[in-house]
């Protein structure tokens, strides 16, 4: 098998942090746990951003700034921006970050879905934010966007303008569907890196019938042309990157899509998490990827231009 690549992605914009005291939100925080995360073994890092003042998700660029420089001088690792950021902001906010730093490695959503997370709110007993319960509550009638003109805008302003690589991020059977439609109009190239995504209510469960089927359907859309990756979110994150791993895809693991180690026990850092997933991959006999391998793997432009 091919060595096999470990994104860590380090806070999203899907938990709250009355959730998780672990969970970074200031500018310290995050850069410390990406370097943290690339040092325990991830290659690539899966990033967005947050207000530090009420750890709110943001697309502020000043907001990233407070880490991407730290990030860029701690660590090789690969800098993959969200612009996804979150299903409350409209396209051109999640774009303007990534617009300004031109990172080689940017996620995209192949599709519009119900993006519900208010469960969550029932889970937590004191918020800390005043945004954090109308966000959840609120979710249950929330839908993010991602049509197939935004994707298409995507593609162009990072992908052929700027020269950015995607991770795919697929919630569901139609998002392979979807990207094949992108390749047959020539706007993607291979290979192509596709991230499974589980456990988003209002995506696919994280069940193993429905990840080999999955394969077995990027086989058909994409022969040798494309990777994968798993990531779920919840309780089945450890359990589906272990499935990916021994079917020799890739894994994504990190406080953005689990906050927890174990039944009732908090995840301290990203790092643990990455330091987890790389003892049971090594255990299968898969060589971790390093940045260096990652970048020949996908195909990404390296870091030039990016802030330091």
């Amino acid at each position: 098998m091919s060595k096999i690549l470990i994104t860590c992605a380090i806070t999203g914009s899907i938990h709250v942090p009355s959730q998780s005291p672990y969970l970074p939100v200031t500018a310290d925080q995050i850069a410390t746990q990406a370097i943290d995360a690339a040092r325990a073994g991830a290659a690539i890092l899966h990033l967005h951003a947050r207000d530090p003042a009420t750890g709110r998700p943001s697309s502020d660029p000043a907001h990233w700034q407070g880490f991407l420089p730290r990030i860029a001088q701690g660590t090789d690792a690969v800098v993959n921006m969200t612009t996804g950021g979150s299903a409350v902001m409209t396209l051109d906010q999640r774009l303007a970050a990534p617009r300004a730093v031109a990172p080689e490695m940017c996620s995209l959503n192949m599709g519009t879905m119900n993006f519900a997370l208010y469960p969550m709110a029932q889970r937590i007993r004191t918020y800390l934010h005043d945004w954090e319960q109308p966000f959840l509550e609120g979710s249950d009638d929330l839908v993010f966007k991602n049509t197939p003109r935004d994707i298409a805008h995507v593609l162009d302003e990072m992908g052929q303008k700027r020269g950015a690589r995607f991770e795919f991020e697929c919630y569901d059977l139609s998002h392979l569907t979807m990207l094949r439609h992108f390749v047959d109009r020539g706007l993607v190239r291979p290979p192509y890196f596709i991230q499974f995504v589980f456990g988003v209510l209002g995506g696919m469960a994280a069940e193993p019938d429905t990840l080999t089927h999955l394969v077995r359907t990027a086989d058909r859309l994409f022969g040798a042309d494309y990777l994968f990756s798993v990531l779920a979110a919840g309780r089945m994150q450890i359990p589906m990157a272990t499935m990916s791993a021994a079917m020799g895809g890739h894994v994504r693991v990190g406080l953005e899509d689990n906050l927890h180690a174990a039944k009732g026990v908090l995840s301290r850092s990203n790092a643990e998490q990455v330091a987890r997933i790389r003892s049971i991959v090594e255990g299968l006999g898969r060589e971790v990827a390093t940045p260096t391998d990652a970048r020949a793997m996908l195909g990404l432009k390296g870091r030039a231009g990016m802030p330091a």
